[in-house]
C-alpha cells in the first residue's frame, strides 16, 4: 500500500497520534507525516503511506501552508498562544479596518521573526519547550520566513480572524503576537485551522471516524500530487526502462531544473534534474515492488 492520505486532524489530539491510528487502522508500520500541527489546531496533516514517505520532504518542505488564524488581542502568554500563562495584559486600541489590514500587509514577504519560547527548537540539544519547563527561557535570534499574503476575514474590538498562506518554518503564534505590537497591544493565537498543504486543502481531507469506518485504501491520493506544481515528463517504455536503471533520458524542451517524471497512466517514476538536454533521475520509484 502506497500513496498519500489528507487527514482532517482534530483539536486535543498530537500528530504522532494520527499516526498511530492509521497505523492501526492500516496495518502498515510506514507512515510519516508532512508538518506538525499542534494538538491545539485543527485541519490538513498529511500522511505518506509506505514508500510514499521517500516524498514527505517536498510536501513539508516545499509547499505553501494556509491557514485561518484567530488573534486575542490585549492578552499575552508566554507560549504565544492560548495554552500559555499569561504574561501580561494591555487596553486594545480602536482601529479602522483599513489600519488594520495596512498594518496585516507590512508582514507580506520576506520577514524576520522570532520563534516562540515554547517551540520544538533546538537550543544546546534541548527543544525550547523543555527548557521552558525548567524556567528557563533564552533568547532566541529572529529566522528569515516568507508570508505570501495575509486576508483579513473579520475582527472584533479584541479579536482579528485572518487567513495566512505561508512558507516552511513560519510560526503563526508569532505571527499573532507581532501583528498585536504592531496594533499598540499585545497579542496571542488563539485558535488555528490548516486549510491546505500545496494541493492538499481541507475540502478533500478525510476525517479519522471515516477513516475507521471505511479503512484507508479507499482514501489514498496518487503519489505525483506531491509534486503537482513540477513540470512532468511523460515517458516512454523505452525511457521507463532506462530510468528504472537509474540512465538519463533525452528530453531538449524541459525548461526547468526539477521534473516529475510519469508513466502512461500518470504514476510517479522518478523525480529528475535537467542537465544539458537530458533529464538525470534523482529518485527512482518501484511502487509494485516497494514494501
Amino acid at each position: 500500500m502506497h500513496g498519500f492520505i489528507c487527514i482532517d486532524k482534530p483539536l486535543g489530539i498530537t500528530s504522532h497520534d494520527v499516526v498511530a491510528i492509521v497505523r492501526r487502522i492500516s496495518r502498515i508500520k510506514r507512515i510519516g507525516h508532512a508538518g506538525t500541527l499542534d494538538p491545539g489546531a485543527s485541519g490538513v496533516l498529511v500522511l505518506a503511506i509506505g514508500p510514499t514517505t521517500r516524498l514527505i520532504e517536498y510536501v513539508q518542505d516545499e509547499t505553501r501552508k494556509t491557514y485561518v488564524a484567530t488573534i486575542t488581542l490585549g492578552i499575552a502568554t508566554d507560549s504565544d498562544d492560548a495554552d500559555g500563562s499569561v504574561l501580561s495584559q494591555m487596553p486594545v486600541v480602536a482601529h479602522p479596518e483599513a489600519t488594520i489590514s495596512t498594518v496585516l500587509r507590512s508582514f507580506v514577504g520576506a520577514i524576520m521573526q522570532i520563534p516562540p519560547k515554547v517551540s520544538a527548537i533546538h537550543v544546546d540539544g534541548k527543544r525550547m519547550y523543555d527548557l521552558a519547563r525548567q524556567g528557563i527561557a533564552p533568547d532566541l535570534p529572529a529566522r528569515p520566513v516568507h508570508i505570501y499574503a495575509i486576508t483579513l476575514l473579520s475582527f472584533t474590538a479584541d479579536s482579528l480572524q485572518v487567513q495566512v498562506t505561508c512558507g516552511k518554518g513560519t510560526y503563526i503564534r508569532s505571527l499573532a503576537r507581532d501583528i498585536g505590537a504592531a496594533l499598540g497591544t499585545v497579542a496571542h493565537l488563539s485558535a488555528l485551522r490548516r486549510t491546505a498543504v500545496g494541493s492538499f486543502s481541507v475540502e478533500t481531507s478525510v476525517t479519522i471516524e471515516q477513516l475507521q469506518e471505511n479503512g484507508v485504501t479507499q482514501w489514498l491520493k496518487p503519489n505525483a500530487v506531491a509534486l503537482a506544481d513540477w513540470p512532468v515528463h511523460q515517458a516512454t517504455e523505452i525511457e521507463i526502462a532506462l530510468i528504472h536503471n537509474g540512465m538519463p533520458i533525452d528530453c531538449s524542451f524541459v525548461d526547468s531544473q526539477r521534473v516529475a517524471i510519469i508513466d502512461s497512466t500518470g504514476e510517479l517514476l522518478a523525480t529528475a534534474v535537467q542537465r544539458n538536454a537530458k533529464l538525470y533521475p534523482t529518485k527512482v520509484f518501484r511502487w509494485s515492488e516497494a514494501s
